[in-house]
């Protein structure tokens, strides 16, 4: 993982504390993290953690540029070599399978060129919904990799499958990823 550039997507779930984990783990790996952050995500974890453990800052607006002037959508997007977004809610995965970008994250998703990875995380009725499984399908058709959810107890206090993967099965499906899939070429024109 060293000298790769990693964007690490959190979305507003409970296993956003295991994105914590995840991302110094990455890191520690010698990897380099940009976190971006739905406003929910912040309702469970905050920034503050997640520039301690990489060092950099920590973006959610996709219109008050920290870096990237013409916008972060496409300059965070040019410079990533994988894409993982740990937790991927219900409503994040509706959102990207339906083409959706309203806000930095889901912008993102539509202006990568490199491998997206999705780590869903959610109750194990949401994740058993028909719906989810046809996003699921078309995220897949449209070429998301995904690290299946675990099975076991739920911060719902139901046991079922819907946990977030574990931080260490992520890294190791990143691993494959970057070094398996070079960056996508743009479409010609």
């Amino acid at each position: 993982m060293k000298n790769r550039e990693i964007l690490l997507g959190v979305t507003g779930g409970i296993a956003a504390y295991k994105a914590a984990d995840l991302c110094s783990k990455l890191v520690q790996s010698g990897a380099a993290v940009t976190v971006v952050m739905t406003e929910a995500a912040r309702q469970f974890i905050g920034p503050t953690t997640f520039e301690a453990l990489t060092g950099r800052p920590v973006y959610h607006e996709a219109f008050r540029p920290v870096e990237h002037f013409r916008g972060e959508h496409i300059g965070l997007a040019q410079r990533a070599d994988l894409m993982v977004v740990a937790p991927a809610t219900a409503n994040f995965l509706a959102e990207v399978a339906g083409g959706f970008a309203h806000d930095l994250l889901s912008a993102l998703t539509l202006t990568i060129t490199c491998p997206l990875l999705f780590a869903p995380a959610m109750n194990c009725e949401m994740w058993a919904k028909p719906s989810v499984q046809r996003n699921v399908a078309q995220l897949r058709a449209d070429g998301v990799h995904f690290v299946e959810p675990g099975t076991g107890w739920l911060s719902c206090g139901q046991i079922g499958a819907g946990r977030m993967a574990e931080p260490g099965e992520i890294i190791e499906t990143i691993a494959r990823l970057v070094d398996i899939k070079p960056k996508m070429s743009a479409p010609s024109a």
